[in-house]
């Protein structure tokens, strides 16, 4: 793939996708789009359903970019695009959802192959039955596994089983054949059971031979919704699912607040990072950060925590770390409603090697953090290590002190993450006001009073300014 992790066309350089999935295309409304920014300054291409290689075609409401994720699904040397549209109705079930996989190719993204549809139906690739609210594709992932298959995770936490609604499933596909298992908490092997307002498959993060689900609705004990995730391997297991291999919630990890409570959604957000453990094994574990929005720390309500634990090859499970915005020598402070950890991002900066704090980096979003000016919900960004104490390395952006952008109300940064491979963090900003809705990339050694590195803001370097939520999702 041209030895970069996002290469559309196959010219290795790195491209950048930014998913606006409220914008209008071909006047319906909430259509939504992806704009890809070529590598090299090549241009910038506009991916929606009005491309003559994907199917279907833009509707109004249909959030086109909701979720995305980027990998080489064919192994011709060019990534592919799978696009999550979880509010596409399907057989005019409202809300059913699908996912399009957009081919890349050396003639441009959806200029080669024509894409693939992953839809619920008897005569399409997700063989269960589209019902109002499934929501396929609400989250995406993508990873290779250890001999070499691609895979796409693709989570559906609206889907009703017989145990009630909102319970949710996952399908993992796999290989170029597009092999699909559908895995729930009823499957074997999967800690839990499946129950009503699970959400399994809310959240999805893939590293390495790996990937993990979150669950935030998951009722520990008494406490509704206290959340949990599960992990499993990117093989198939006798019972032809991806090996479970541990799944927990704060009850089960004995790190940090073991206690899990109503209303915590452990797991709303979930990343993964492939790991080194030593210098003549393979990256054969994974560290993984489950975000727990809504933890109450002590009297303040929805402060919000992140769990640092890992996944070993053998498939035991390590906990590391629990992180606050009260932890020792971390800049920020807990406040009421900060919810940090609503988003969570990860990455290895240098595979080669084995994995140290300054290598296994994190960024862990906090949109509801108030500004020091008085301005509510502007939100915030932690870049953290992944391994050893938070506080030793952390470093704080928000508007107005690393973040180009004035502080507003309901700016929400830290909402929308993504990583640009082991080189950087991307903060978009899709709720600013027009002159500061952008994108911004940081890199993983940003230190205090950084500033970006590089910016892509509607209305500059080739992008239309017509936008409604540029940055919503970003690769």
């Amino acid at each position: 793939m041209g030895g970069v992790d996002t290469d559309f066309n196959g010219d290795g350089l790195r491209d950048t996708a930014i998913a606006d999935p409220e914008a209008t295309v071909s006047g319906q409304r909430r259509a939504g789009l992806i704009r890809v920014v070529l590598g090299g300054g090549k241009g910038v291409v506009e991916v929606s359903q009005d491309m003559p290689n994907v199917s279907d075609s833009a509707e109004a409401g249909d959030g086109f970019g909701f979720s995305f994720a980027v990998y080489d699904a064919d192994l011709d040397g060019c990534s592919d695009l799978a696009v999550g549209i979880p509010h596409e109705d399907v057989d005019t079930v409202e809300d059913a959802g699908l996912v399009h996989l957009v081919h890349g190719s050396t003639l441009g993204i959806g200029l080669g192959k024509k894409d693939v549809g992953f839809a619920q139906g008897a005569s399409r690739l997700l063989h269960e039955v589209p019902e109002k609210g499934d929501l396929v594709g609400y989250s995406v992932a993508t990873t290779v596994s250890a001999t070499g298959h691609p895979y796409l995770i693709i989570g559906t936490p609206g889907e009703d089983l017989p145990s009630g609604p909102d319970t949710g499933l996952v399908n993992a596909v796999q290989s170029v054949a597009f092999d699909v298992a559908t895995i729930t908490q009823d499957s074997p092997g999967v800690w839990e059971t499946a129950e009503a307002h699970d959400r399994f498959g809310y959240s999805v993060a893939a590293a390495g031979n790996w990937f993990t689900v979150g669950v935030p609705g998951e009722s520990i004990g008494p406490a509704r919704a206290a959340g949990a995730i599960s992990v499993f391997k990117a093989s198939i297991d006798i019972n032809g699912i991806p090996a479970p291999a541990w799944g927990s919630g704060q009850a089960r990890n004995g790190v940090g607040d073991s206690h899990a409570e109503a209303g915590d959604g452990y797991g709303t957000s979930v990343a993964m990072a492939a790991h080194r453990t030593t210098t003549t094994t393979p990256p054969g574990d994974a560290l993984i950060a489950a975000g727990v929005p809504g933890e109450d720390l002590g009297s303040i309500a929805d402060a919000g925590g992140v769990q640092i634990g890992q996944v070993t090859w053998d498939s035991r499970a390590v906990w590391h770390s629990w992180i606050t915005q009260d932890s020792a020598d971390m800049e920020a402070v807990a406040e009421a409603g900060d919810r940090f950890g609503q988003s969570v991002v990860a990455a290895n900066t240098s595979p080669v090697v084995v994995g140290t704090a300054a290598t296994m980096r994190l960024a862990a979003g906090a949109p509801g953090e108030d500004s020091g000016t008085g301005v509510t919900d502007t939100g915030g960004v932690g870049l953290l290590p992944l391994l050893g104490a938070p506080g030793v390395s952390d470093v704080w952006l928000e508007a107005g002190d690393g973040i180009p952008a004035e502080p507003a109300d309901h700016l929400l940064a830290g909402l929308n993450l993504g990583t640009a491979g082991g080189t950087a963090v991307l903060v978009g900003l899709p709720y600013a006001k027009t002159g500061d809705r952008a994108v911004h990339s940081y890199p993983w050694t940003t230190g205090g009073g950084g500033s970006p590195a590089g910016t892509w803001k509607p209305g500059q370097g080739g992008i239309p300014a017509d936008n409604a939520a540029f940055g919503t999702a970003i690769r």
